[in-house]
């Protein structure tokens, strides 16, 4: 039945009407929707609005916003029923008012009125029947009865227009609702669009979040929609998807502001939207395809993980057309063998060999051509085929291992690429673990990668596999740490044996030096983890140089290799005249020197070094070979500061890691490699002074690392500690040993941020060591009295021990005394606390020493 344009009473009765007392309402359908023609004065105080205007505007928008959740559906599929086919309308809800937060029941009732022959017009009448009771046994209760039965009946039929859940229009009433509205818009010169949005992720937020948090995040998105498009020109389609018409013009101000209500919606617990646009004015074609067109426009950045809106263009439709292809012919693909597995090398720092590659899938395809992973991959993602891509690339890797075992009777270890959809699929871990079983080859020739972004959707679950893998045997690689999930602390709670860093921090290292900090201190904080890392997308010497210096252990990217077939692979790094691959039985060897950081002394020793870390802006620290004779070195991983101190100090131009240098026997030089060869006899650490060319002081901390079970080859760190000139020549721990010769304890004190370090040393020992950092040393030292001096000392030490009686004796007297008993050991010792100034910095050396024999001859 075909409508006419919307009635109008004469201004006379509209204003009786209008004016009325009884709570009733006039509704007209047109174009497949309820519109308000009339709504009496009854009907606003009933509903508590304060004027007509607020009231038309509700109803106009979403007559249904107060009705309880559960009526919802029921009511507006009586309405549309009534007013669409003229079934009769009588109906018992619950809704809220206005002026009552509680429900009230309500009873609407309605019929059709005629006031021109072709106009029919909906007349209801609403009576409040009371506040909705759970109590039995009164008169609400025969109500509530009544209530009851119909949702009964709600339950069984949940309504043939709309969804049950929104209460927006279902997938084909929205079909006969945008295609009469966006005929109307034509029929008045106004450009329509279809418009789809799509909640980025929200299987993974139920699993987190659970299903009860992800309908109200529907059902929020929902409301949102409905406040923007109306309820009836918008719907749901499936989960997570939603669908809308409205006018071109003034869009992107609604677009923009849906998605900046859906950021805030549901406390915080929300998610992306993605949201396609498909012009009618493009082509005239059915509702269902525009609404396809849309939905392809909404997936043009589906990485990306942001809320956005892209419109449709005929591009999109050859890409639809090979995504179709895609999907159609992934079984024959990986029978007729058009999948391919490619190898990238992944290099060491410390040796420059192929010591792992990564396996890659290519798909040449008859028609289509080379397909590069970024084709096809996200394709068989979306549609849950990927689990097929990565089983065949899975089995193509271990026919290629047993290959290679065959032929070159060695082999090294293969990365392997996993999505969320191959743990869905089946038992992953199991699964890898059958095939490479089968194969009959060693599970660490093989390393599962996973992407970050794959840990943080569902974390618990995920760390359990992960667990499961390395407990098996595999090493578990995170792949694009850094690529949009950023999950640091993920890494103190999930143990991967490697991160790889993604290619776009490479980008940013050109962008100036921030882009460098950020890199070196998220290599200095995996490196602490004891996690071994890959930086990817490497392109330059200069980044390679760059990365060898920040202990980045292994390289991979264009510089070396792009993905070849493996055969290729084989024939560039052993024919030709590469590095090589590295020898499987070293390389617990180089990943020990590829893990140490050469911008941080801490792997030298565990102790305390902000003395250390004064002295230079950057350390000196490089990693030395010494061939098993020991009569000739190679500095295999330097960072800049050292090779500038060794060009200074000793001439040497270590810009060739390959170049090999003579042990000197005598002069420059000689005395720190015999102290080098203490270290490789006995085992231990070493401070070395060293005088250099100009007579300097080279003071250099030393220690054997590692050693090469295969050649014999130790590798020795060396940090440069300090440079003094020769008119200084008395070091740092001449000073330290000589002060421990005396003193307990001693405290270096910034008197102009009362910041302090306490150094402690065993009586007679001479080596100080760093104890503690601390702030507030006065208040501080005054905590310490009431535990560690003597009960009968406490109060004359807290009287004279003050900030300002110590700089009044140091600026008197030039140093400030007294003496005291310490029970640190349970029995009071005698103690002396001497104060001095230090040269240099508004700072004060306090030492303590134990007098304690002395003072208890005195006495005696």
């Amino acid at each position: 039945m075909n409508f006419p344009a919307r009635f109008y009473f004469d201004k006379r009765t509209q204003e009786i009407l209008e004016s009325l007392t009884i709570p009733f309402a006039v509704y007209q359908y047109i174009d497949k929707r309820v519109v308000t023609v009339a709504l009496s004065k009854g009907f606003c105080d009933e509903f508590g609005f304060k004027c007509l205007e607020d009231a038309y505007a509700a109803m106009d928008n979403d007559m249904y916003r107060a009705t309880h959740p559960d009526d919802k559906t029921r009511v507006a599929d009586a309405a549309y029923r009534f007013a669409a086919f003229d079934i009769p309308y009588d109906i018992v809800y619950r809704t809220r008012t206005l002026k009552d937060p509680d429900y009230i029941i309500l009873h609407a009732y309605g019929k059709s009125i005629y006031p021109k022959p072709d106009v029919r017009l909906c007349l209801t009448w609403y009576a409040n029947e009371g506040h909705f009771s759970n109590e039995q046994g009164t008169y609400e209760s025969v109500l509530n009865q009544t209530l009851r039965r119909f949702l009964e009946e709600d339950n069984q039929y949940r309504g043939a227009y709309y969804d049950y859940m929104t209460r927006l229009p279902n997938t084909v009433y929205f079909y006969e609702l945008a295609e009469a509205g966006c005929k109307k818009m034509q029929e008045q010169n106004i450009d329509s669009a279809i418009l789809f949005f799509d909640l980025t992720g929200l299987k993974h937020f139920n699993r987190w979040h659970g299903f009860e948090e992800g309908n109200r995040l529907i059902c929020a998105v929902a409301d949102i929609l409905a406040k923007h498009f109306s309820s009836e020109s918008c719907g749901r389609f499936a989960q997570d998807h939603f669908v809308a018409f409205a006018p071109e013009e003034g869009l992107k101000e609604h677009l923009d502001a849906v998605i900046a209500e859906c950021a805030k919606v549901n406390d915080g617990k929300n998610l992306p939207v993605r949201i396609g646009i498909y012009p009618n004015r493009i082509e005239s074609v059915q509702i269902s395809t525009a609404c396809d067109r849309a939905r392809m426009a909404a997936n043009v950045r589906k990485k990306n993980n942001e809320s956005y809106y892209a419109l449709f263009d005929l591009d999109m439709m050859s890409e639809e057309k090979k995504r179709q292809s895609i999907i159609d012919n992934i079984d024959k693909a990986i029978e007729e063998k058009w999948i391919k597995v490619y190898y990238q090398p992944i290099v060491r720092t410390t040796n420059g060999k192929v010591c792992s590659v990564e396996a890659l899938a290519r798909w040449d395809d008859p028609v289509l051509g080379m397909l590069s992973p970024a084709a096809f991959i996200p394709v068989l993602e979306d549609t849950g085929l990927i689990h097929k891509l990565d089983m065949c690339v899975v089995r193509q890797v271990l026919e290629n291992l047993k290959s290679n075992k065959k032929l070159y009777n060695q082999n090294v270890p293969v990365s392997i690429n996993f999505s969320r959809a191959d743990f869905e699929a089946c038992d992953l871990v199991k699964e890898i673990c059958t095939l490479v079983d089968e194969a009959q080859i060693d599970r660490k020739f093989i390393n599962i990668e996973i992407t970050e972004s794959m840990v943080g959707s569902d974390f618990d679950y995920m760390k359990g596999q992960i667990e499961r893998f390395r407990s098996q045997g595999f090493q578990v690689w995170m792949d694009d740490f850094g690529s949009g999930y950023s999950s640091l602390e993920d890494l103190q709670s999930v143990k991967f044996d490697l991160i790889k860093f993604d290619m776009g921090f490479m980008r940013r290292l050109d962008d100036g030096e921030e882009g460098k900090i950020i890199l070196k201190e998220m290599m200095k904080m995996a490196t602490s983890l004891g996690i071994d890392t890959i930086c990817e997308g490497v392109e330059t010497e200069r980044q390679v140089r760059f990365l060898q210096e920040i202990a980045c252990s292994k390289l991979q990217g264009y510089y070396f290799m792009k993905p070849v077939p493996p055969e290729q692979i084989v024939e560039k790094y052993t024919v030709e005249i590469q590095n090589g691959f590295e020898d499987f039985d070293q390389s617990e060897y180089y990943e020990t020197l590829g893990s140490v950081n050469l911008f941080d002394l801490s792997f030298l020793s565990n102790l305390d070094e902000s003395v250390i870390k004064n002295t230079f802006d950057t350390v000196p620290i490089g990693i030395m070979e010494i061939n098993r004779s020991g009569e000739k070195v190679r500095y295999v991983r330097t960072n800049q500061s050292f090779r500038v101190f060794m060009k200074r100090a000793f001439g040497f131009d270590l810009s060739n890691p390959e170049t090999e240098y003579p042990v000197p026997k005598e002069g420059p030089g000689s005395s720190f490699m015999k102290a080098i060869e203490q270290c490789r006899n006995n085992g231990n650490r070493a401070f070395v002074d060293e005088e250099v060319k100009d007579g300097s002081i080279a003071r250099s901390f030393v220690r054997i690392i590692a050693e090469n079970s295969v050649t014999g080859v130790e590798a020795v760190a060396i940090g440069v500690l300090s440079i003094t000139e020769p008119n200084e020549s008395t070091t740092y721990a001449d000073i330290a040993r000589a002060l421990a010769a005396d003193y307990y304890n001693l405290y270096v004190i910034d008197l102009d941020t009362n910041d302090y370090t306490e150094y402690y040393s065993k009586v007679g020992g001479e080596e100080m060591t760093i104890v503690r950092h601390g702030k507030e040393f006065f208040e501080s030292a005054r905590r310490d009295t009431m535990t560690r001096i003597y009960e009968e000392d406490r109060e004359p030490f807290l009287k004279l021990f003050t900030k300002e009686n110590v700089l009044h004796d140091l600026d008197a007297q030039g140093v400030f005394t007294t003496t005291y008993r310490l029970i640190d050991t349970g029995t009071p010792v005698y103690v002396n606390m001497k104060i001095t100034k230090m040269r240099g910095g508004n700072r004060i050396i306090l030492g303590i020493s134990i007098i304690d024999s002395h003072m208890k001859q005195k006495e005696s």
